[in-house]
């Protein structure tokens, strides 16, 4: 495994253990040449799950395009990465539940919003704002507004 750091090619495992639902070995390495540790996930390489997008094409699905998403919208926020590789993990089951292997592009789209809403009203708004793709600002508006009455409830 390449280090993130110095790119060097040796390392050795400090640690391996099971994720919570166990598909996942969690591995933390040490690089034999800066000796900075990282960690690594190691996932059995399956049949790839599909996301079905709104012009119909088929993407495979992607953890770190959702992981990536997330972060920009929580960037400056108050926001634990672990509550959002909660999110991601939960997009990708969603996914992986699906009889047929796939699922529409705004179904997951609506269940990341609906966990950013719970977690960070900011962080909401910034993902909303590219995930809906707002046509003007009263579209913007509106979804402030009735997150505001949400809120007052």
């Amino acid at each position: 495994m390449r280090c993130p750091f110095c790119g060097h090619i040796e390392d050795r495992v400090v640690d391996s253990r099971e994720a919570k639902l166990g598909d996942t070995i969690r591995r933390r390495r040490e690089c034999a040449k800066c000796g900075r540790r990282f960690t690594t996930y190691e996932r059995i390489d399956e049949i790839p799950h599909m996301i079905v997008k709104k012009d119909g094409r088929r993407e495979k699905f992607d953890r770190q395009k959702i992981l990536t998403g997330l972060l920009k919208a929580c960037e400056k926020r108050p926001v634990p990465m672990s509550k959002l590789e909660e999110i991601v993990n939960e997009a990708e089951a969603y996914v992986a539940e699906s009889a047929d292997r796939e699922r529409p592009s705004s179904a997951v789209g609506e269940l990341v919003m609906n966990r950013l809403k719970t977690l960070d009203k900011v962080a909401y708004v910034r993902f909303a704002s590219v995930y809906l793709d707002f046509k003007d600002v009263r579209e913007f508006m509106d979804e402030l507004k009735d997150l505001l009455k949400a809120r007052r409830k």
